[in-house]
């Protein structure tokens, strides 16, 4: 397993779960690390958490995969420090 997958594996595994600013940011890392720059259009208005998300990742455009997969790694590995693992 990879360092990259054993974090994915890890941050299902917090003790806690992370504030909404740190869920976002893991997902828009996720995204970016394993499909590249964002490819779907932007939700609508009233979808607040697919706009949310949407926008976490499309935030991310023009990171490598490679960058986007260590700054993962990183923020998990921090995520674990604060709260844990199960």
């Amino acid at each position: 397993m990879s360092t990259f997958e054993q974090a994915a594996e890890d941050v299902k595994n917090l003790k806690v779960t992370p504030s909404d600013a740190d869920l976002l940011e893991v997902y828009g890392l996720y995204k970016q690390a394993t499909v590249g720059d964002c490819n779907t259009d932007k939700p609508g208005l009233l979808d607040f958490k697919g706009k949310s998300k949407w926008e976490a990742w499309n935030g991310r455009k023009g990171m490598s995969q490679d960058d986007a997969k260590q700054a993962y790694i990183e923020k998990v590995a921090k995520l674990v420090e604060q709260h844990g693992l199960k």
